[in-house]
């Protein structure tokens, strides 16, 4: 009897551990299916990741910039004068002004420099030149000055909308031109080595605004430079007179 006892007990046991569901597979398996099509990125049950950008504070050394630096390609020349008129003809979207409000796209500067076509400064290594609103980026120009590029970009929203501004020089890992960025995101990042950033108004024609209006000389502070300086001043960049 008992030997009988224990036989039995070892078979119910068995049979609970390979306990077979509806549909004739065994409980295991059935879980482990269930398990498999939750996480398969093909059913579209779960939501793709969205990373975030670990982004410096003002003033503190981050991580280094990507290996792609120095800026630009020492052996890129920069089209024609016509040729960027033509590209930003293309790309402009011509965006009416609204009354959406702008943010300082250099917010982590930590030194002020002069007013020329734009204001320069300087920002810690792999710091974000910001989209001040929604903007496109109309094209990049590789060698603008020193072997380093220039990008445009044109507001979408705010009172500005449908002015183009730039961003040049010691900048890397540059948006894609033809892009649509929304407030916020990174237009580009201060690279390791140059001659620090410009930042300024453009024209739809490819020239700088300062040197549409009254021409430039090397180091000469211009009415154009001055507006884009109150116009950062205007958006809490205590960025000086200049």
């Amino acid at each position: 009897m008992m030997s009988r006892a224990a036989l039995l007990i070892v078979v119910v046991a068995l049979a609970g551990c390979g306990a077979t569901g509806a549909g004739g597979t065994s409980t295991s398996t059935t879980a482990s299916s269930s398990k498999s099509a939750v996480q398969s990125p093909s059913s579209g049950a779960i939501p793709h990741g969205r990373p975030q950008a670990v982004e410096p504070t003002a003033g503190v050394q981050p991580v280094a910039a990507t290996p792609s630096d120095p800026v630009g390609d020492v052996n890129a020349h920069a089209p024609s004068l016509a040729e960027v008129k033509r590209e930003l003809q293309l790309a402009l979207v011509a965006a009416p002004p609204t009354n959406a409000g702008y943010i300082d796209p250099l917010q982590y500067v930590d030194i002020w420099e002069r007013t020329d076509q734009g204001v320069d400064a300087a920002m810690p290594v792999g710091a974000p030149i910001l989209a001040p609103c929604k903007v496109k980026v109309l094209a990049i120009i590789p060698d603008w000055y020193a072997g380093q590029p220039l990008v445009y970009f044109e507001l979408l929203d705010g009172p500005d909308a449908g002015k183009v501004q730039y961003v040049a020089e010691q900048i890397t890992e540059i948006a894609t031109a033809g892009s649509i960025l929304q407030q916020g995101q990174t237009i580009a990042r201060y690279a390791a080595s140059g001659t620090g950033i410009e930042y300024g108004w453009s024209t739809p024609s490819g020239v700088t605004l300062a040197r549409a209006t009254t021409g430039y000389e090397e180091g000469e502070a211009t009415p154009a430079g001055l507006s884009m300086r109150a116009w950062l001043n205007s958006l809490g960049a205590n960025a000086g007179s200049g």
